[in-house]
């Protein structure tokens, strides 16, 4: 009944072990369509399951015209908008193509995409590159400023990290650097500022060893100096990595991906493959910068809830007690008090990221879909807050929860697989 294990908790420690054991490592940075066959034409990728244009959010919206503009495909954002409205882009979702993609996800043939391998068994996953603050593609905008932005990350900043990681010996150890920086203060997924200088520090002798121009190589070096969040994407690609190969084990009730489309949030369980189980999506509640509130708020957007499923995230918000009061969670209490909470619905604890805050006890691991039903508990995300309108950006900072109808319906079709209803 389930493969070659006796019983779904047998299954579950199969599936754990997997993530326990994941190696991943940053080997490039290269175009997408390059590692994505699919974008092949005139192909966008998007965070969360399916979606068609017309039922996305106005940030994702914004990002595909974007997109459009950044590709050529369109002159200005009337043409984008008509090609998008008349169907002449096809759509896929990031998780589709060993891919996921911060807040709208959308991903097109030209942006370079990191490649982290998991060399314990050999897969790949992939992710755009962040961008930085203020009006940025991934919240929906597409000015200017944003569009020659992801030009010069294509033509400079991709070139020159990728000649740097074909430096280095095979590539840069991701496990190790978030061993470091989650000692330092990092959640990573609303707070990498430590993670993103580690990453700095590895990656800058590197860099300086290029055949770049010098105003490049400066150039480079400013903007990841400059860039608190990059390491988010890093931490994105490697969590997809390594849940996929913890998908292998097609057996037991692990949650191996959660995402969200600002439609619906969605979840995938080991025992379930590439199946979608889907719900209507939260908006998150939390901190707005000066000028904004709530009811400006996007509902929850974007596959960086993946950080979550690894067990990072708001799922290790003890580890960040410093990002409590931005996401307007509180103080360290309530950071505890969250984390101890999550504990509740996952099956072990991490040892590769032990946290000082947390009496070194390792970070969640494995996300159980049976206790989130059996508890009524549900994953706490720490997330940005996009503004419903394209094209205005972040907002402000808070959490959302998971919705509980996602794994009820998760669990209801595992039972029907196994004969068991």
């Amino acid at each position: 009944m389930y493969g070659p294990y006796k019983t779904i908790d047998e299954a579950n420690q199969a599936v754990i072990q997997k993530i326990v054991a994941g190696a991943p490592f940053l080997v490039d940075v290269v175009p997408a369509k390059s590692v994505v066959e699919q974008l092949n034409g005139r192909v966008l990728l998007h965070a969360g399951p399916p979606i068609q244009f017309e039922d996305m959010t106005g940030p994702m919206q914004g990002a595909c015209v974007g997109a459009c503009l950044f590709e050529g495909w369109a002159e200005d954002e009337e043409k984008a908008m008509a090609l998008l409205k008349q169907g002449e882009i096809s759509f896929i979702p990031c998780h589709h193509v060993k891919a996921v993609g911060p807040m709208g996800g959308i991903t097109s043939a030209n942006m370079p995409v990191l490649v982290v391998e998991n060399r314990t068994d050999g897969n790949r996953a992939y992710c755009t590159m962040n961008e930085g603050i203020g009006k940025v593609l991934r919240f929906g905008a597409y000015s200017d400023e944003v569009i020659n932005r992801l030009k010069w990350m294509r033509d400079v900043l991709a070139p020159a990290l990728s000649k740097a990681l074909s430096l280095t010996d095979n590539g840069l150890n991701i496990n190790v650097m978030i061993a470091k920086a989650i000692t330092m203060g990092d959640e990573f997924h609303q707070r990498n500022i430590a993670a993103s200088l580690v990453f700095l520090k590895e990656i800058t002798p590197f860099i300086l060893r290029t055949n770049l121009s010098e105003q490049d190589k400066s150039a480079v070096v400013e903007f990841l100096a400059d860039t608190d969040q990059f390491f988010l994407n890093i931490a994105m690609a490697t969590s997809k990595a390594v849940l996929d190969a913890a998908r292998t084990i097609e057996y037991g009730t692990v949650v191996t991906a959660m995402s969200r489309n600002g439609q619906n949030f969605g979840i995938r369980i080991s025992g379930m493959g590439d199946e979608w189980f889907t719900a209507p999506v939260n908006t998150p509640q939390g901190l707005f910068f000066t000028g904004y509130s709530q009811e400006m708020a996007n509902p929850d957007i974007g596959d960086s809830a993946i950080t979550e499923a690894f067990g990072v995230g708001g799922m290790a918000m003890v580890a960040a007690p410093g990002v409590t009061r931005f996401v307007g969670a509180g103080g360290f209490d309530d950071a505890l008090a969250t984390s101890n909470e999550m504990t509740e619905i996952c099956i072990d604890r991490n040892p590769n990221f032990a946290i000082p805050t947390w009496n070194f006890q390792g970070t969640c691991l494995g996300i159980d879909a049976r206790k989130v039903v059996e508890t009524g508990i549900t994953p706490v995300i720490n997330t940005g807050i996009a503004h419903k309108e394209p094209g205005v950006g972040q907002i402000g900072a808070g959490t959302v929860r998971a919705p509980l109808a996602c794994f009820e319906k998760a669990l209801e079709a595992y039972a029907q697989k196994l004969g068991l209803i």
